[in-house]
């Protein structure tokens, strides 16, 4: 069993809220709080010594991967004749990732209770801000701000919703820091999310080591309509562990938020089979970005919608 090591995909709601293990709160903001951009020169300033604790998580994520891919995990190819999978495949771990919570929004751990919610999903434009802590190497900017690119530019494709990287006026932040940057990382997310003030104290700085990195999404108008969201990695992780984390973070901030032990080939799983996201998450995302799907629907209501969607695509089977 992997669960201690696995990607914990944690939710942070606005009201204090902590969920872990792929929850994503989708609570409602004050209409007048607004994202702060952080204007700089990415790749500038002088590298950093990192402490004692930030190398030691540096080892152990490397050993981590690589007890991880010794068992044939942690897989790039996004799936192949080994793994394949249906329309009826589709629909049903459609219903379990898009429209279920792994954990309560009550800010404890307490298991969700297996009743459907509505569906979230962005109607404006995203625009990923990315952000280095200050003792992030400059080599591993340069290499993450390319896979944000890239990958920005991917999920605009599928999803056929405007999606590009721009700091300016940005309303999905990726902040990638190190342990050692607890204290900016703090900042940032009361600059961004304003709420998170309460009970945040020290919180980035008694994450467990468990936690490579999550995500926070959150509506204005209602719970529905996503209008900022922030990503958190750590710049400890391998660089296929932060790519992994690009892939599963964006992708589940901009909707996807539950994960299902039933998905394959699926970065949706806590199985870290798959590293990246798989030609069946694709299918996923297209089908929740259609313009016959919107937020807030419930679940009987959208079922026929995604159903037909499902019986009609061409691809893997």
């Amino acid at each position: 069993m992997h669960n201690v090591h696995r990607v914990w995909r944690t939710a942070i709601g606005l009201a204090g809220l902590v969920c872990l293990a792929g929850c994503l709160s989708s609570t409602a903001l004050d209409p007048s709080a607004k994202p702060q951009a952080r204007p700089a020169d990415l790749l500038e300033g002088d590298d950093i010594q990192p402490s004692a604790a930030s190398e030691a998580l540096t080892l152990y994520y490397a050993r981590l991967q690589n007890d991880l891919q010794a068992q044939d995990l942690m897989r790039t190819g996004g799936g192949g004749v080994d793994t394949p999978y249906s329309d009826t495949d589709l629909k049903r771990n459609f219903e379990r990732i898009a429209f279920y919570n792994e954990y309560q929004n009550n800010g404890g751990l307490s298991p969700a209770d297996d009743v459907p919610g509505r569906l979230r999903k962005w109607r404006v434009p995203v625009r990923i801000g990315i952000e280095f802590g200050a003792r992030v190497p400059k080599d591993i900017q340069a290499r993450d701000i390319a896979h944000i690119r890239s990958y920005a530019a991917r999920l605009s494709r599928i999803t056929e919703h405007p999606i590009s990287v721009s700091n300016n006026n940005a309303n999905f932040t990726v902040m990638i820091m190190s342990a050692d940057d607890a204290e900016e990382a703090s900042a940032r997310t009361r600059e961004i999310l304003p709420s998170f003030q309460r009970g945040s104290v020290g919180f980035y700085n008694r994450l467990p080591r468990s936690i490579r990195c999550f995500v926070i999404a959150a509506g204005m108008e209602n719970d529905y309509e996503y209008r900022v969201a922030l990503a958190y990695i750590r710049s400890e992780n391998t660089a296929l562990q932060r790519l992994a984390c690009i892939h599963e973070e964006l992708a589940q901030g901009l909707g996807l938020a539950n994960d299902s032990p039933r998905a394959r080939p699926s970065i949706f799983n806590d199985d870290e089979e798959f590293a990246l996201l798989t030609s069946h998450d694709e299918e996923l995302l297209r089908t929740l970005y259609s313009p016959a799907l919107k937020p807030g629907m419930a679940l009987e209501e959208a079922r026929p919608i995604f159903s037909r969607i499902f019986a009609n695509r061409s691809g893997p089977s």
